[in-house]
């Protein structure tokens, strides 16, 4: 067949072979003898097509259509063996795991074809999922508080006339509609992060942040009885929208002191780094907690996941912190990862872009970088509870004790 007219142009058979040839939709035509007369790369791709034959699943429903002349829509998971695979950082899976077809006879005399379209509809079962499971955990967390407003307000109406019993349920009640405020609070932060609007970028002073976070935390730890501590000012910048990058640093820190026992340590250093040549400021924060067991640490970035549900809900945790830490990470172009080890604590470093478009590089991230595996500066020698920024979750380094670490992933 030409596919261009004597004056060079495409006629409108090539042209419409290129569209075939190009779109995202699967398109395959079949004889009533199985046999593949025409298809698309993409119907290779998406696994509708092999060999020259339709897979068995769909060559199902179009005998179907051939038999009873009547279209029809179905949806097909493509095997496992004709795809290739992508790596989620845990366990490999397929590119493609549904397909949306549709099947319908065409037919001009005494020959008759099926056309079976398919359209790649993965991401949207992945997010129709996503979706139900997060409607399911806000109704669970949701009716946690809001229950026991419920069987406290029930409470003070048997107490009315006990003072002590009024105010001890009346600051029940106070704690759990905060702890529900809260969690609404981070619902819509999660979600304007996840909506997709770029924020508004200004260069921010690394040391001006930690110190406002710190600031924040102050009156928490002290009633913990635990000492926040930070290394000495680098002198960086970066550039992020400054609310959303100390929101993700207070949740840091806030968490730090939740499952910190008193009379112990948070610390927070800094210090710059190269990623893939790339200078990044690390801020880490450490705690001297329970630590995190290995199983748990893939999930503790998850929405409403807690590694100790009792602690949480007695600090008033809604278990979003860290998804919002996530979400703000990537929206500046950076990381948060996780070292951890039961019994010893946790290190959490968020790792966000350095800012060198007006100030290029200071001293101190010069000496940063020259000596990259030097401690904090200004802690001293005694002080060997703090430890340096570290950027690599599966380092073999343990920052906290210098020990060996083994099998812990961000």
């Amino acid at each position: 067949m030409q596919s261009t007219t004597d004056d060079g142009r495409m006629t409108k058979a090539g042209l419409l072979s290129m569209v075939v040839r190009n779109t995202e939709t699967a398109i395959a035509v079949v004889d009533e003898f199985r046999d593949v007369v025409l298809y698309n790369q993409r119907a290779v791709e998406l696994g509708l097509v092999r060999e020259m034959l339709l897979a068995d699943p769909v060559w199902d429903a179009v005998k179907e259509v051939l038999d009873t002349g009547v279209e029809r829509r179905f949806e097909f998971s493509p095997p496992m063996s004709s795809l290739g695979f992508v790596s989620t950082g845990r366990t490999p899976r397929p590119s493609v795991e549904h397909v949306r077809c549709h099947a319908k006879i065409v037919a001009q005399g005494d020959e008759r074809y099926v056309v079976a379209y398919g359209l790649d509809d993965t991401e949207h079962k992945r997010v129709e999922a996503t979706r139900r499971d997060f409607v399911a955990n806000v109704s669970h967390e949701l009716k946690t508080p809001v229950g026991a407003i419920g069987l406290l307000a029930e409470a003070l109406l048997e107490s009315a006339d006990d003072t002590d019993s009024v105010q001890h349920f009346s600051r029940r009640v106070v704690g759990e509609t905060k702890r529900m405020g809260n969690m609404v609070s981070e619902l819509l932060a999660l979600s304007r992060l996840q909506d997709g609007v770029t924020p508004e970028f200004t260069c921010i002073d690394v040391d001006s942040l930690i110190d406002d976070a710190l600031a924040s935390a102050t009156l928490a730890a002290e009633a913990a009885a635990i000492e926040l501590r930070a290394d000495d000012p680098i002198g960086v910048t970066i550039r992020g929208d400054r609310p959303l990058l100390l929101t993700a640093l207070n949740n840091l820190i806030s968490n730090a002191v939740s499952y910190s026992p008193s009379d112990t340590v948070v610390s927070i250093s800094r210090r710059v780094i190269k990623i893939d040549g790339r200078p990044m400021v690390a801020i880490a924060v450490t705690d001297r907690g329970i630590g995190i067991e290995p199983e748990d640490q893939q999930r503790v970035f998850e929405r409403f996941f807690r590694v100790d549900k009792a602690r949480s809900r007695m600090t008033g945790g809604t278990g979003l912190g860290l998804a919002i830490v996530k979400h703000v990470a990537a929206n500046h172009g950076g990381t948060i990862n996780l070292w951890s080890k039961p019994g010893t604590g946790s290190t959490f470093t968020l790792c966000i872009p350095e800012d060198l478009s007006d100030t290029g590089w200071p001293e101190a991230a010069e000496q940063a970088l020259s000596n990259p595996d030097s401690p904090p500066r200004g802690l001293g020698a005694g002080h060997h509870h703090t430890p340096p920024a570290r950027v690599d979750a599966a380092s073999s380094n343990d920052p906290i004790s210098g020990h060996d670490n083994e099998g812990n992933k961000s």
